[in-house]
């Protein structure tokens, strides 16, 4: 079955940086478009960042000139590297896909920015 593992966060300071990884597997990973979506207490869920099966990158306005999304299609792996954290950057973390129109996530990971 689908899985998306996620790791690598943490606490960090503010201007810092971080990389988060979710290893797919139960699926052609290099096919299907994925994505990085976050959520602080007490608000929605929202989408940070996605690559396409061609690698076209969409970001939030909110992370664009500081977030860098990529995958390795060889290790079935998407990437998120987090630079110039803010304390408004805080939140879990989830991977995302949608597999033959079902969604699947991650069990998210916990990213902290403070000094």
């Amino acid at each position: 079955q689908v899985q998306l593992v996620e790791s690598g966060g943490g606490l960090v300071q503010p201007g810092g940086s971080l990389t988060l990884s979710c290893a797919a597997s139960g699926f052609v990973f290099d096919i299907y478009t994925m994505d990085w979506y976050r959520q602080a207490p007490g608000k929605e869920r929202d989408l940070v960042a996605s690559i396409t099966r061609g690698s076209a990158r969409t970001f939030a306005d909110s992370v664009k000139g500081r977030f860098a999304i990529s995958r390795d299609n060889v290790q079935n792996t998407l990437y998120l590297q987090m630079n110039s954290l803010k304390s408004e950057d805080a939140a879990v973390y989830y991977c995302h896909t949608r597999v033959l129109m079902r969604d699947y996530w991650g069990q998210g990971t916990q990213v902290t920015v403070s000094s």
